[in-house]
């Protein structure tokens, strides 16, 4: 009999969450509206079977979409439990089921040791297919047909299905794309030539182990006799079914998620996995999280009263106890620079007025193209920010190329590692030769460690001895990672491949950063080979370990430092910040123009419109522009119908706007404006609007001539036909496009792209 003290962690919990938790036996769905504390049931839930109900954790299954939530909740339930929390079957279900895979590989003709293949890798090797079959790189571009290829494997549908589907074969032909089979079908031949999988191939050849082999299917039902999946409703088909066979047996599957949230049909979720789920389980108990413990009344119920407006959802009511809260501020701007300017102001006011930090803001916006103006005002208002999603760590270019070496020490048919290192630091073997190694192991039907040995038959001179010294120190560092542990292999070929001292030898600044890029990857290797938790300490488990990694998991790195945060809305689902502006609310933009074709679509960014509405805890601004530059050209602008949407009662309107001369305090007004607001949002106009009448008060000078703007310097007077006089304040050159800012008396700042600008140059 349990103390009562032990089930203390039940006491905190609301009706929903304890129900949620205590029920454990049968087919259960927890549907977690935002901020309803899903991670904290999910991780009492786990505690609870192991606590309560004795189960074994290595019968306990438990699936997430980042590594970092499931090393989060390992932790909180090791904090209840023990040490026992560390033989739960824990992760994301690339990580889960690449672990089976290395132990049951070789049922469907994979060594354990096999490559995962990054979105690089793959697309790089589509690039190689697409030469080698002579067609046109413009029509066949890799990320389209990447694309193509993840989306058929993610529907269960193998190349040669794809290549007897004459849907497949018709689409393609009438999309301009006639040969994509025949690229999918050499595509995944190399692949399995390589010894290699991508991300795709650890999910499609789970369910293929599991289909073709019953013993092995069985053997993990029977292991698991619970299996848990969080943010269910980014799940794909691929995903669907295998969690669905491994749950067949016992049907203790409990899934926890929100269809609110579903905001990756882009990567092949499916929505109807979760909104059909009870079609597969009638049984099954669904229990719903309503309250929000994260955002104020005001931002709650905006959510919902833009959520509502979605045809296809679970029905649910999502409500606080928390605060009223400020109002939802509205900012209009003339000018996507000039919203880039009131945004900085308004951070600056909000930080003075109540002693905020720049990590108490996040501004959150549909595509990366527009932190542009955005990182401008910042920096000109002193604020530091941080972007997330740009590159990451490891995929910089040092750090791959070492990855590149270890990987081919590992798997000596990883060809795409091949390619990256034969001529690297240059050995004299040129592109023509290498082109040679792979025709040579084709015609022959040879691997290519084996082609390589024999390369002197074939290849004369210089060329074959370089290979055969390239074959020599492969051999080295391949007894390296077989005999020593990752750190101390990995410190051996970093080392002996030259990649080190070519670095070392580089002393410009950049040199510099890169060197220590590389010292920072062997420490991290280091710490992997140090970490009790890591049982198996080989290369082959590390490099398994940061394929794995996703832009989730590296996102927050900096996140103890004091900078305002800027990403696409897509990478801040699971985030929380104080404040929150989402910028560039504006038809064609968001929702995007791109989605607005279908009903499926529209709801889908609705959804991600709703995602991004309650990151925000205590205030939340949405801002637009009237005009944006898009493509290089000047476009006129119409709010989006999402600002229509939002029950009106719960925003205020900004009606100040910037100039070139205001001080930062100076440049924002929270204002009244609340019943322009309640007319504005009420009679949003579908047309655009009329161009700011700012800009059609200038008349060119009789004498107006466009000037030569190569030589045009910052502090150069100008004129322009239609926004009229200004000076230039900026010059921004990015590879063939040179623009320049430009502060005009009366139409206010401006970035042109000059090879499209008129400007007459006036000193």
């Amino acid at each position: 009999m349990l103390e009562h003290a032990d089930l203390d962690y039940l006491n905190g919990l609301n009706p929903p969450q304890r129900e949620a938790v205590e029920n454990v036996q049968g087919p259960s769905m927890i549907i977690a509206g935002a901020g309803s504390g899903k991670t904290r049931v999910l991780t009492f839930r786990i505690a609870h079977l192991l606590k309560k109900h004795k189960v074994d954790p290595f019968n306990i299954l438990s699936l997430t979409f980042t590594n970092k939530a499931a090393k989060e909740m390992r932790e909180r339930i090791e904090g209840v439990v023990g040490n026992d929390a560390r033989n739960l079957w824990m992760g994301t279900f690339h990580s889960v089921f690449s672990r089976i895979l290395r132990a049951e590989a070789h049922k469907i003709g994979y060594p354990s040791h096999f490559t995962i293949y990054d979105a690089d890798d793959s697309k790089s090797l589509i690039k190689q297919i697409v030469k080698a079959f002579g067609l046109d790189d413009k029509v066949y571009k890799p990320n389209v047909v990447f694309s193509r290829i993840s989306s058929a494997k993610n529907r269960l549908v193998s190349w040669q299905e794809y290549n007897n589907n004459p849907v497949y074969l018709a689409d393609d032909t009438e999309n301009g794309k006639p040969e994509m089979g025949k690229i999918y079908r050499e595509y995944a031949q190399r692949c399995f030539k390589a010894d290699a999988m991508d991300f795709d191939d650890l999910l499609f050849n789970t369910n293929v182990l599991f289909r073709d082999h019953i013993d092995v299917l069985n053997k993990y039902q029977q292991r698991f006799h619970y299996v848990m999946v969080d943010e269910f409703q980014d799940t794909n088909i691929s995903q669907y079914v295998i969690t669905k066979k491994l749950a067949a047996v016992r049907r203790n599957i409990c899934i926890v998620g929100d269809d609110a949230q579903s905001i990756y049909a882009f990567r092949g979720a499916d929505i109807q996995n979760i909104l059909n789920f009870e079609k597969d389980y009638p049984e099954l108990k669904v229990i719903k999280l309503e309250q929000n413990y994260r955002s104020s009344k005001t931002i709650v119920n905006a959510a919902n009263s833009v959520i509502t407006k979605n045809k296809n959802q679970l029905r649910k009511s999502v409500w606080t106890d928390n605060t009223e809260g400020d109002l939802i501020e509205l900012i209009k701007a003339t000018t996507d620079n000039e919203e880039g300017k009131l945004v900085a102001s308004a951070i600056f006011e909000s930080k003075v007025n109540n002693q905020y930090k720049n990590s108490d803001f996040a501004i959150l916006y549909r595509t990366n193209s527009q932190s542009r103006a955005m990182e401008e005002a910042l920096r000109r208002n002193n604020i530091k920010y941080q972007i997330v999603g740009g590159l990451s760590f490891y995929q910089r270019k040092e750090i791959k190329d070492l990855l590149g070496y270890i990987r081919y020490s590992v798997n000596q048919n990883d060809e795409q590692a091949l390619r990256r290192i034969i001529n690297l630091p240059k050995r004299g073997i040129g592109a023509g030769s290498v082109e040679k190694l792979f025709v040579a192991a084709a015609e022959t039907n040879t691997d290519l460690w084996t082609t390589l040995e024999k390369a002197n038959t074939f290849i004369p001179g210089r060329t074959a001895t370089a290979i055969d010294g390239f074959v020599t120190t492969i051999k080295s560092f391949k007894l390296a990672v077989e005999k020593k542990d990752a750190f101390e292999a990995a410190s051996l070929i970093a080392k002996n491949s030259g990649l080190m001292k070519e670095l070392y030898d580089d002393k410009t600044i950049e040199g510099r950063n890169r060197y220590e890029n590389v010292q920072e990857l062997l420490n991290g290797i280091k710490e992997f080979v140090e970490n009790p938790e890591n049982e198996d300490k080989s290369m082959a488990a590390f490099l398994q370990e940061v394929a794995l990694l996703t832009d989730a998991d590296n996102k927050d790195k900096e996140g103890d430092k004091d900078f305002v945060t800027m990403m696409t809305i897509h990478m801040a689902k699971g985030l929380e910040f104080k404040n929150v502006f989402i910028v560039g609310m504006e038809e064609d933009l968001f929702p995007s123009q791109m989605m607005i074709s279908s009903r499926q679509d529209l709801e889908e960014e609705r959804r991600l419109f709703y995602v991004a509405i309650t990151r925000a805890e205590s205030k939340l601004y949405l801002s637009y522009a009237l005009t944006r530059y898009r493509f290089g050209r000047l476009k006129t602008c119409e709010p989006s119908r999402f600002l229509e949407e939002i029950d009106k009662d719960f925003l205020k309107f900004n009606q100040k706007m910037s100039s070139p001369s205001s001080s930062p305090s100076a440049t924002y007004s929270s204002g009244a404006g609340d019943q322009y607001a309640k007319t504005f949002i009420s009679n949003v106009q579908r047309s655009a609007p009329k161009p700011p009448p700012n800009q059609l008060l200038h008349k060119p000078s009789a004498d107006f001539r466009p000037s030569d703007t190569s030589k045009l310097a910052v502090g150069n007077k100008v004129e322009h036909p239609k926004f009229g006089f200004g000076q230039v304040t900026e010059i921004d050159i990015q590879g063939s496009n040179k623009k320049a800012q430009i502060s005009f008396e009366k139409a206010g700042e401006k970035t042109l792209l000059l090879s499209f600008a008129k400007l007459r140059i006036l000193d």
